[in-house]
């Protein structure tokens, strides 16, 4: 099911609006998909004016940064530790911006968004 992202139907007091048009396409978001660690899986989607977004479904690899010596490896991502967006995706092992993933280096915090850009960029942790 499609999800409505336009204007809500009463305002913030709670007095009941009455539109003077239907819904638009692009007003319409997509479902959910989330990056899962596993095998490395990409969406291609068009966007609004003929963009391109890519989605991350499967999550392989991570380019992680070193801050201290700015080196960055591509490294494989072993799990998530800790998901500050839900905790739950712990349990799922589905990655976003802001976790926390195991990768062969060591911990490191998720500075991309996987769902928007299509690849998962982290800076390792002490």
């Amino acid at each position: 099911m499609a999800i409505w992202q336009g204007l809500p139907r009463r305002t913030k007091t709670g007095a009941r609006i009455r539109y003077a048009r239907k819904k638009r396409k692009f007003e319409i978001s997509r479902e959910r998909q989330f990056a899962i660690v596993g095998i490395h899986k990409v969406k291609h989607y068009r966007t609004r004016g003929a963009n391109k977004k890519i989605r991350l479904l499967g999550v392989a690899f991570a380019n992680v940064t070193n801050p201290e010596t700015k080196e960055t490896k591509k490294v494989k991502v072993l799990g998530v530790i800790e998901n500050p967006a839900n905790p739950h995706y712990v349990q799922r092992n589905i990655v976003t911006k802001g976790a926390k993933i195991q990768t062969e280096l060591g911990p490191a915090r998720v500075v991309s968004r996987p769902g928007q850009h299509g690849v998962v960029n982290a800076i390792l942790l002490k």
